[in-house]
């Protein structure tokens, strides 16, 4: 990687890290537990139990035409207010004040933040009375159809960051032995789950920005994890079948066919960026890895940049909700202005807000600290 890291780690970065450890010192710890999912409709009970993460589809609403108000009709695009979304909302808080946390101790070595990261580890996945089970059986279930969807497993894409945090957290004596084997062991038993249950093979095998996101995850938690097969799993997946998703003008089609395609466009390009920055190596680099056609990622970047650059060059039809709130700044921007070289990324992330105040932009990063993914020596 070319060491210009500080054409995008300023000062003004660095204070506001550690500004979002020092608010998460004081907010409350989140737990799957905090908020017990209403019965469905349609059902009896809710399938799983207080600690099952539990969610519905986004784009799904009652049916207008049924007394019951089911089965639930989808309008893609249009996300339904009403619907459950508290452990969403709980695992995307505990991941922003871990990364958060944990970015403030890479920063100042200071205890107090590494002592608070590693208490909510430990109440988030180990502690009996408030740990998530390691499976997702009922993410982004659809009233009066399923009780959950091999889709629903791109809810824990957030789950990224929390790996490297605990990396980041490793010199601290409040990471102990016995905490960090529990972490690599929660995470070693989803990843199981991901790859051998049906929801797991739906995702994965899913020929859109679903199956990218599911081996982003798998890529993460089976290096975090010393899973060497998987990790090269992922690799051969990305060159095989994610890759080939790619149109030869380097657009991703299957986004641009969606009624928020600027949005899905950004999402799937970050994300084939992260597995290339996780997964390439000297004798396998993945920035470099072309289809028979010729096409590679650097071509996904030329396709999309000038549209990052200039919006209102945007030749296709706007996002149908949140098309003000992109582009927002992204870990691709660093990652590939960083490896490639391509400075006008860099500049870009640098002229974005901080964070967005737009909740559907914060959920779409998937990595919310790209400073922990940043190898310590490569820094300058």
């Amino acid at each position: 990687m070319q060491q210009n890291h500080s054409a995008w780690l300023t000062e003004d970065l660095k204070k506001w890290m550690q500004k979002k450890g020092e608010d998460a010192l004081l907010a409350p710890i989140p737990h799957i537990t905090d908020a017990v999912p209403p019965h469905c409709p349609g059902t009896a009970h809710h399938p799983g139990t207080i600690h099952d993460y539990y969610s519905n589809g986004d784009y799904w609403w009652p049916n207008p035409d049924t007394a019951d108000s089911l089965p639930y009709i989808r309008r893609d695009g249009q996300t339904n207010p009403g619907n459950f979304d508290g452990h969403r909302q709980l695992l995307r808080r505990m991941r922003t004040n871990i990364a958060m946390l944990a970015a403030a101790y890479r920063l100042t070595k200071e205890e107090r933040f590494a002592a608070r990261a590693v208490r909510i580890l430990k109440e988030f996945f180990l502690d009996e009375e408030t740990r998530m089970n390691p499976h997702l059986s009922y993410a982004q279930a659809i009233p009066g159809i399923c009780d959950g969807r091999g889709i629903g497993i791109i809810d824990t894409l957030h789950l990224c960051d929390v790996p490297f945090a605990i990396q980041a957290l490793a010199p601290s004596p409040h990471m102990t032995e016995a905490i960090c084997k529990g972490l690599k062991s929660w995470f070693a038993a989803y990843l199981g789950w991901m790859l051998t249950s049906p929801n797991g093979i739906a995702e994965m095998n899913e020929k859109n920005n679903h199956s990218v996101c599911f081996f982003v995850q798998a890529a993460v938690f089976s290096l975090f994890t010393g899973n060497q097969k998987i990790a090269d799993f992922c690799r051969e997946n990305y060159k095989h079948f994610l890759l080939p998703q790619m149109a030869d003008d380097g657009s991703f089609p299957l986004e641009l066919a969606r009624t928020k395609p600027y949005n899905y466009s950004i999402f799937v390009l970050d994300n084939m960026v992260t597995l290339c920055y996780l997964l390439s190596t000297k004798e396998d680099n993945l920035w470099d890895y072309t289809l028979p056609c010729g096409a590679g990622i650097r071509d996904a970047l030329d396709f999309l940049t000038p549209y990052l650059l200039d919006k209102s060059s945007w030749p296709y039809r706007p996002d149908v909700m949140h098309f003000d709130a992109f582009p927002a700044r992204t870990s691709f921007m660093i990652f590939a202005g960083c490896v490639l070289g391509r400075q006008e990324l860099l500049e870009l992330f640098k002229s974005l807000p901080m964070e967005s105040d737009d909740d559907e932009a914060r959920r779409n990063i998937a990595v919310r600290v790209p400073y922990l993914w940043v190898r310590e020596e490569t820094i300058v």
